[in-house]
């Protein structure tokens, strides 16, 4: 992986490619001020050094029937790295956890899942989360709705 010092112009390349994806590369460099063959190669150099980790479209869950998103504070019994670890990977076979994070504190990990309705998560909930190995409890909330939902990270491009 290729170390890239930032710089304004990368600053704003990657503001702009987190804001839109699907932006040209004529746009990208017309935005940031140099021509389309510099940006091309510089979205490259931080696609190579793992700033950039992907693209990807932004799809309406209810619109492909998941109506339903739990966040689910989970408690392991041991917190030992092979069970942390253990736990981990068998997170990555569930396709309706849609992000996981191991926390600090009394939960171990937040799990954001969705569900078709509540029927279909109760059903995951009982036949998958808690019957895990090494879960010990489940804390649930059920999101209401969703008032702000912004990908990656505020990015400075002065």
């Amino acid at each position: 992986m290729r170390q890239v010092k930032l710089d304004r112009i990368d600053r704003r390349i990657l503001r702009d490619l987190q804001e839109d994806g699907r932006i040209t590369n004529v746009e990208l460099a017309k935005r940031a001020g140099i021509s389309a063959p510099p940006c091309l190669r510089r979205v490259r150099a931080l696609e190579e050094a793992d700033y950039i980790r992907g693209y990807h479209a932004d799809i309406n869950p209810e619109h492909l029937g998941f109506r339903v998103t739990v966040f689910a504070h989970v408690g392991l019994s041991s917190q030992a790295e092979v069970d942390l670890k253990a736990f981990e990977d068998l997170v990555k076979t569930w396709p309706n956890v849609r992000e996981c994070y191991m926390l600090a504190g009394e939960t171990d990990f937040l799990l954001k899942i969705v569900a078709e309705d509540w029927d279909a998560y109760q059903r995951f909930l009982t036949t998958e989360l808690t019957a895990a190995p090494n879960v010990n409890h489940v804390k649930t909330a059920l999101a209401i709705r969703t008032s702000k939902r912004l990908p990656g990270v505020p990015v400075d491009a002065r």
